[in-house]
C-alpha cells in the first residue's frame, strides 16, 4: 500500500497539497486517480457531474497531470504508484486576449 498526494499547481508556481491518500493498488489508470481526487473534493453528491467536468477539462488541456516527473496525456494510461507518489494537477492559464 502506498500514498498519493494530490497537488494543485499553477504556471505561476503556486502549489497547494491535499493530505496524503492511502491507495492499496500499485497501478491505476489516470482516469481512476482523477476520479479519486474528485471524490475527495465532492463526496457522493455531485460526484458524477464533477467527474465529467474534470475529464472534459483534461481532454481540452485545461490542466496537465504529472505523476512523479512524467506527464500523463492519456486518461486510460496506467501509472505505477510508489510508497509516496505526488500527482500534480497543473492548471493552465490562457493568455489574455489570446
Amino acid at each position: 500500500m502506498g500514498t498519493v498526494t494530490f497537488v494543485d499547481e499553477t504556471t505561476l508556481g503556486d502549489r497547494t497539497a491535499a493530505p496524503p491518500l492511502a491507495v492499496p493498488e500499485e497501478r491505476l489508470p489516470l482516469r481512476e486517480l482523477i476520479a479519486r481526487r474528485v471524490a475527495l473534493e465532492t463526496g457522493p453528491e455531485g460526484y458524477g457531474e464533477a467527474l465529467a467536468r474534470a475529464l472534459d477539462a483534461f481532454s481540452r488541456n485545461g490542466f496537465l497531470v504529472l505523476v512523479g516527473d512524467r506527464q500523463i496525456e492519456d486518461p486510460d494510461e496506467t501509472v505505477t504508484l510508489g510508497p509516496a507518489t505526488e500527482v500534480v494537477f497543473l492548471r493552465l492559464v490562457p493568455l489574455v486576449g489570446g
